[in-house]
């Protein structure tokens, strides 16, 4: 396409932030149109600091604002859907993240067919795949493999309904009697500089002598770099925008990872952050099954309690099941349909993210001096 523009959803997120980055240096893009709710006021000026021809239009609102969603897709060429409550804690209130990943997600479907948008692309997740047991083991699944969650927690049950919702969307007859064409990616867990999931187990470590959450052990994933999950949206953008790649890509989702290696959890956290002096917790934890039964006995207590009292249960059994299985998945269809390779090595994405936890470590001891009297 010449002279076309596109939405990003999320743009001040972590993985909006990066799509951003790599979308204003497409050629032919015109204009690229960032909505956000949320923007660290320092992010958003490195961003505007960008060397580019492009123009960056910063939109503040809300994806269940469909005044909001109308002005912005008006006269669109393609839509970037990342923005997304990610919640695997069951910290936020169940209708809260339903409302922003689902409804809102149909809500911008509904506002890209009355404006007659034609390309929409999907930030979905490998949560919903599964892992429905922690028993399952899944190695280098792939697409056609047909995994789905059956968890009911609100994360992965909004996601894979959101995912429905945009894959069947796929063909509908737009305002002006065109299509809408649509796709979804499906990362893992995301990693790299400015992972607010990352900063957070770092910064419990830091504030508990160093030690890190010991919480799974038993895993066998594979992380993806964030600069390599960005790449992936770009590439489908142009395959999906482009007529002899759009064909086979239409209505189709792909597993999105890199050649970050497969390791646990807790291994992965460890080799990010043990040159910073952090390491791994050494006590004794109870065996996991009897982990996952007392999960079950916590999250029946909060259930019998909701009507009179909110109760936060410390541990679910989505999140230990999530934590400690083997699942990993395979870009090859990505690489087929997308011509998605890794733009980033893990040498690359391992020597960053590593720097990045050092500011981190250096920031922590900095506030620790400022509090010393």
């Amino acid at each position: 396409m010449t002279g076309w523009s596109c939405l990003v959803t999320g743009a001040g997120g972590f993985l909006g932030q990066r799509i951003i980055r790599m979308l204003v240096q497409e050629k032919d893009l015109q204009e690229v149109r960032a909505l956000y709710r949320v923007f660290r006021p320092q992010n958003r000026e490195e961003l505007s600091k960008l060397q580019t021809k492009t123009k960056v239009t910063w939109l503040e609102g809300d994806i269940l604002d469909a005044q909001c969603l109308r002005a912005a897709c008006q006269g669109l060429s393609a839509v970037i859907h990342t923005a997304a409550i990610i919640d695997t804690e069951s910290f936020i209130q169940r209708q809260t993240v339903i409302n922003v990943n689902l409804k809102g997600t149909q809500l911008l479907l509904d506002t890209c067919i009355q404006a007659s948008v034609p390309f929409f692309i999907y930030t979905s997740s490998i949560v919903v795949a599964g892992p429905n047991s922690y028993k399952e083991i899944v190695q280098n699944g792939h697409e056609e493999e047909h995994h789905e969650t059956t968890w009911t927690a609100s994360y992965p049950y909004s996601k894979k309904l959101a995912e429905k919702a945009v894959l069947a969307a796929n063909g509908s007859t737009l305002k002006n009697g065109g299509n809408l064409w649509t796709c979804s990616l499906r990362p893992p867990y995301i990693y790299g500089e400015g992972s607010p999931f990352l900063s957070g187990i770092v910064n419990r470590a830091l504030g508990n002598n160093g030690v890190l959450e010991n919480n799974g052990k038993f895993s066998v994933a594979n992380p993806v770099y964030v600069g390599n999950v960005a790449w992936a949206h770009v590439l489908a953008c142009r395959a999906l925008t482009d007529p002899k790649k759009a064909v086979s890509i239409q209505g189709q989702f792909y597993y999105i990872t890199d050649d970050t290696p497969h390791q646990s959890y807790d291994d992965f956290h460890y080799n990010l952050s043990k040159e910073w002096g952090l390491r791994p917790d050494s006590r004794l934890r109870l065996p996991l099954s009897l982990r996952y039964w007392l999960a079950f006995l916590l999250e029946t207590v909060s259930f019998l309690l909701s009507p009179i009292y909110k109760y936060q249960p410390p541990l679910n059994r989505y999140l230990l099941t999530v934590s400690n299985s083997v699942f990993t998945f395979s870009y090859k269809k990505a690489q087929r349909d997308l011509g998605y390779k890794p733009l980033t090595t893990w040498e690359e994405a391992k020597e960053k993210t590593v720097e990045w936890i050092g500011f981190l470590v250096e920031e922590h001891k900095g506030a620790l001096k400022k509090k010393t009297p």
